[in-house]
């Protein structure tokens, strides 16, 4: 069957979904949207699920609640997670919440983006970003 392999970013499910369906694919699990127009926030597991499995690229922000610039770009990484939708999926880590990942992925400053395609980390910035530049830097 060919399509995109997807992960549930609710259920952590991996899904098979037709291309030409993309935008409005639900999980086959709990029935949830698995492309969103919003950064979507996550957990560590579903993190590492989603990097390994998914055949879209994943984009992730690391960031934590006390930092000022990961608050000043939040909104903007939602807003470029609306011009990517179908292209890529933009998702959210608390690094605080999540301290693990922050070990396991190397994080030395936050915000810090990466973007994984094919189960690998194929790019890594550091820095607050506009929603634009952001959009630029996914490609």
């Amino acid at each position: 069957m060919a399509g995109k392999k997807l992960t549930c970013l609710d259920c952590a499910q991996v899904n098979r979904v037709p291309e030409e369906r993309l935008m409005d694919a639900k999980c086959g699990t709990c029935g949830a949207k698995l492309i969103s127009t919003k950064a979507v926030a996550v957990d560590f597991a579903t993190l590492q699920k989603a990097a390994k499995n998914d055949e879209l690229p994943l984009v992730v922000d690391f960031w934590a609640p006390w930092c000022g610039p990961c608050k000043m770009m939040g909104p903007e990484f939602s807003k470029a997670a609306d011009v990517l939708a179908g292209k890529a999926r933009l998702v959210k880590l608390n690094t605080e919440d999540e301290p693990k990942a922050g070990q396991v992925y190397g994080i030395r400053g936050i915000p810090t983006m990466i973007r994984f395609d094919g189960g690998k980390e194929k790019k890594r910035q550091s820095g607050a970003m506009r929603a634009g530049e952001i959009v630029g830097w996914v490609g």
